[in-house]
């Protein structure tokens, strides 16, 4: 999976001679091992990468032993994934079988999708996601025990007219720059 947006927008920049946009500033979240016990949840954001100005608080608590270092954009850029597994897809989202109860797929069939086209929203998904994390566009969302969850606007043409529709994906951050998709309609 490439991050074809910010590089566009770059290239496309010095080409132009326009100003070049605001490369953001990663950090790696680190948890340094001190003492018997460990925060659960905050042991969840190890290796974790994030926007300087869009990550955890620090400290989390009074005996924290996090922090950030500084992260190369040249390495976010090389080695940040995004990952959709297709059964968020085919059976989750399109629900075929009614086993949801949450009718998340009719909202993509008023769009003209159907589970036919699984395999393309899943790379469509894993494509958009990646790049809008890598240009530190996401959101902050809940931090348990499970992670680090961040919402990542998703924009996709409708297939029964001319327009496109714009909705929420939620993910949850992973080590060493992977976003793995939690839910693919978080809502608009």
């Amino acid at each position: 999976m490439s991050c074809v947006g910010i590089l566009e927008d770059i290239f496309s920049a010095a080409f132009w001679g326009d100003e070049a946009p605001k490369v953001p500033d990663w950090e790696e979240w680190i948890h340094i091992p001190m003492g018997l016990t460990h925060c659960e949840t905050r042991l969840k954001l190890d290796r974790c990468w994030f926007v300087e100005e869009n990550r955890p608080i620090l400290p989390q608590h009074p005996r924290c032993h996090c922090t950030s270092v500084p992260l190369p954009f040249s390495r976010v850029l090389k080695e940040a994934t995004s990952g959709c597994m297709l059964s968020k897809i085919d059976p989750y989202l399109f629900d075929p079988k009614g086993e949801y109860k949450h009718q998340k797929g009719k909202m993509f069939e008023s769009w003209g999708y159907s589970v036919a086209d699984a395999g393309w929203l899943q790379k469509e998904f894993e494509k958009q996601a990646l790049e809008k994390y890598v240009a530190g566009e996401y959101t902050l969302g809940k931090l348990d025990k499970q992670g680090q969850r961040v919402s990542i606007r998703i924009e996709i043409l409708r297939k029964d007219r001319a327009s496109k529709v714009s909705f929420i994906t939620g993910w949850m951050v992973e080590p060493d720059g992977h976003i793995r998709l939690n839910t693919p309609f978080g809502g608009k």
